[in-house]
Parts: C-alpha cells; sequence; structure tokens
C-alpha cells in the first residue's frame, strides 16, 4: 500500500522531477506533485509524494526531514487527509 508525504518549506525552484529524483533515493515514488498557484502559476513552496511501501515513506522522512534543498530546510512528514473547507463562494458576502 502507497503512503502520502508532505514535503514543506520547498525552494520555489523546486519541481516534480527533482523531487522525484531526490525521493528514489529511499525507493520507488508512485508520484511528486509539487502544489503550484493558480493565478500566478508559481509554486506555493510544499508538494505530495507517495511512496509505495510505508517503509519507503518512513525511509523518506528520516532522510529528508530537516535537509536542506536549495538553502531551505525541508519538512517532511507523513501527509494527512485535508480537511473539509467552508464553502466558498465567488458571490458577495453582502
Amino acid at each position: 500500500m502507497s503512503k502520502k508525504l508532505y514535503v514543506g518549506n520547498l525552494p520555489y525552484s523546486a519541481n516534480d522531477q527533482s523531487l522525484n529524483d531526490a525521493f528514489s533515493e529511499c525507493g520507488s515514488v508512485q508520484s511528486a506533485k509539487v502544489i503550484m498557484d493558480r493565478d500566478s502559476g508559481r509554486s506555493k513552496g510544499f508538494a505530495f509524494v507517495e511512496m509505495s511501501t510505508d517503509s519507503e515513506a518512513a525511509a523518506a522522512i528520516t532522510r529528508f526531514n530537516g535537509t536542506q534543498m536549495d538553502g531551505r530546510a525541508m519538512n517532511v512528514s507523513e501527509a494527512k487527509p485535508m480537511a473539509p473547507r467552508e464553502n466558498r463562494s465567488s458571490g458577495s458576502r453582502y
């Protein structure tokens, strides 16, 4: 069963391929996705990486949490389920 990881405090230069390449040293990467701002097209500074097994995910957390990527110390942890969000209407609140 695959395990999804949250990777925070990424440099804006990070992309899907650079994360995939880095995390593949700990095992098989199912997916690596840097979250982009839809308006600016720039990275939001965090990503999700999905590893093939729990043991590979644990190895990736141990290996990368707190390590530097382009001068920024990454935060790597197990991803938590997304909390439900309030209804965001595009209309006026008044």
